[in-house]
């Protein structure tokens, strides 16, 4: 079993990772690209980074080994759809020495996959975005939010930057002093935390500073609220409650009340120590109180595994989960 070779990429929107593992576990190499979401920077590009990380992973690795492999990354339908973006990818794949199949998974499986192997239960992602996934025999079946900054990703890293500059405008327009929070946001946006003499003259000023970005540019305010709950600062605290409210909510749509399979928790804002992942782990344990719940790990290793389930030679997906995933918690 040893001598077959599996390999996983995890892209998103900022990295692309790679692992080229074996099915006893070895860990034969990795690679890392810039990002490769085809969505946000164009099949070629994309593609492009694909080979970058592929060929890092393969550095040291004989590519006719390679039995199988499989790609996570948001928007996989899109992709799918497309099919100049997925000659883009084949040939990527082709120019890495690669001739074995892969398969294309949404990002929101592959999270799932990277905290537990049970074939049924629910992923909640919470990054720039934010979406939450019921999982049927590994594969994505009912989807909440995840909606796009316009529409929805209810409690992600965009909704806390944008909520942190709307509280900020209000202040503002009331004539009240910027919070802590306002005053890194100030900070952030215009360069110092200082208020106009005529209040307006700062509101446009940081209006215009938002408008002139991608709106999606709003997710880099995220740690700022973040770090105003660590700090025990009123505004950050009613944020964080606030998204994780939000977040909670999307999965309760989708998620009946006391399911005992596993939830898994996905996504820097949720994965890392943070005041939101401990928010929404209180209130998912009051929901779900008999219900595991587990952190997104190595996304590229799990989709290795998702390729790997389907080899003849593989009859445990479970302990073939043990041996290629790190362990979550």
């Amino acid at each position: 079993m040893s001598g077959s070779v599996v390999v996983g990429l995890d892209i998103g929107g900022t990295s692309t990772r790679a692992t080229a593992l074996t099915l006893d576990g070895e860990r034969l190499g990795t690679g890392r690209g810039g990002g490769g979401n085809p969505t946000s920077h164009g099949a070629e590009r994309a593609a492009a980074e694909l080979l970058t990380a592929l060929r890092g992973a393969l550095a040291g690795v004989d590519p006719a080994r390679v039995r199988a492999g499989a790609i996570g990354l948001a928007g996989a339908g899109r992709l799918l759809a497309d099919p100049a973006g997925r000659a883009a990818f084949d040939r990527a794949w082709h120019d890495a020495g690669l001739r074995c199949p892969y398969a294309v998974h949404g990002d929101a499986l592959v999270a799932y996959a990277s905290g537990t192997a049970a074939p049924d239960g629910t992923v909640l992602v919470a990054g720039t975005g934010a979406i939450a996934a019921e999982v049927r025999d590994l594969r994505l079946d009912r989807v909440a939010d995840g909606h796009g900054w316009l529409l929805g990703d209810a409690g992600s890293g965009f909704w806390l930057g944008r909520e942190a500059v709307r509280a900020l405008l209000a202040d503002l327009d009331a004539g009240r002093a910027p919070t802590p929070l306002g005053r890194q946001v100030l900070t952030d946006l215009l360069g110092a935390p200082d208020v106009a003499p005529r209040p307006r003259d700062t509101v446009d000023a940081l209006i215009q500073a938002v408008t002139r970005r991608p709106p999606v540019e709003l997710a880099r305010l995220a740690p700022h609220v973040v770090a105003a709950a660590v700090a025990g600062e009123p505004a950050g605290t009613e944020l964080i409650t606030a998204a994780a409210g939000h977040l909670v909510t999307s999965v309760s749509r989708i998620r009946p009340a006391g399911a005992t399979s596993p939830l898994v928790l996905g996504g820097g804002l949720l994965t890392g120590d943070t005041p939101l992942a401990a928010a929404v782990r209180v209130e998912a344990a009051r929901r779900w109180p008999d219900a595991p719940l587990r952190s997104a790990g190595d996304g590229a290793a799990a989709a290795a595994w998702l390729a790997a389930r389907d080899l003849p030679e593989v009859d445990d997906p479970v302990a073939l989960h043990t041996r290629l995933v790190p362990t979550a918690t």
